[in-house]
């Protein structure tokens, strides 16, 4: 006989966190469940992950409304996982924006996963009957490309398999964040039924090599008052450096580091792949 993923009979609601982590840019986070981010520019909002369902895409739409009236024009999808993406609808994006390979994805298994998760994480789909079907982007990029929200620019790159085959991530330069999906997580280890071991290191690399900054990813469910940093070959060797960041919260979120490199951290709990650590400060965790 099978035992029940812990998550079945988990139905408690989760204290909603929505914090400032840079000029315009906010991190909702609810407790481990799945994060969204949102960007603010000169004329409309981008959105960074939709929620399981329209009815939790609300819960994010209403934090938004109250930073600001501007229209939410983008709604930009780290992977393809059902919780991640089913709530799109309800934001009103002209734009929904996957990378090509997460779109196929979505064609190849999208329905299979959404059963399984409908499965495995009942509460999250509280409200289920509201989407309309599988989230398909209306646009999608292979390497890269540039979304101008009036005079600011955001960066989707895909740097790399890892925690699926079809990770993007998104780098806003003028505050040096970067939302990283499902790539990074939080003391929360990641989701592995899509991942791509040995990739993984590398997809790392290559986010640490965007300005030369350290990488940062995460394995539990709040912040203290360092960051962990993965241990990769380069940074093995980080010492442990004292100074508490500005501002801590729940875990799921971004922490923004000195010198530059910022990545937004999801925290899902949904498997158990524990990764070594060493520490480095942060300037603001969220």
């Amino acid at each position: 006989m099978s035992k029940a993923f812990a998550s079945q009979g988990d139905m408690e609601d989760k204290t909603i966190s929505f914090t400032q982590v840079g000029e315009g840019l906010y991190a909702f986070t609810a407790e481990g469940d799945p994060n969204t981010g949102v960007i603010i520019g000169d004329e409309s909002v981008m959105i960074v992950e939709a929620q399981a369902t329209p009815r939790l895409a609300r819960k994010v739409i209403e934090c938004v409304r109250g930073v600001t009236d501007k229209p939410i024009s983008h709604v930009v999808l780290t992977h393809y996982h059902a919780v991640r993406v089913l709530g799109a609808s309800a934001y009103g994006a002209r734009e929904i924006i996957m990378s090509d390979v997460a779109a196929a994805m979505v064609e190849e298994r999208g329905q299979e996963d959404w059963d399984s998760e409908f499965g495995r994480f009942p509460r999250l789909f509280q409200g289920h009957e509201e989407i309309p079907g599988l989230t398909r982007p209306t646009t999608t990029f292979s390497e890269g490309m540039t979304v101008m929200l009036g005079k600011r620019r955001v960066e989707i790159m895909k740097l790399g398999r890892a925690h699926t085959a079809g990770d993007a991530v998104i780098w806003v330069p003028d505050q040096e964040v970067m939302f990283t999906g499902d790539i990074v997580e939080y003391h929360s280890a990641c989701y592995c039924g899509d991942g791509h071991f040995g990739d993984w290191e590398d997809t790392l690399d290559n986010t640490s090599a965007i300005r030369n900054s350290p990488i940062m990813r995460s394995t539990s469910t709040a912040c203290p008052s360092t960051l962990p940093v993965p241990m990769t070959k380069r940074a093995a060797s980080t010492p442990r450096a004292s100074g508490p960041p500005s501002a801590t919260v729940k875990c799921g979120t971004i922490c923004k580091a000195k010198p530059s490199l910022a990545e937004a951290v999801t925290g899902s709990n949904r498997c158990g792949l524990t990764l070594q650590s060493a520490l480095q400060p942060c300037r603001s965790i969220v």
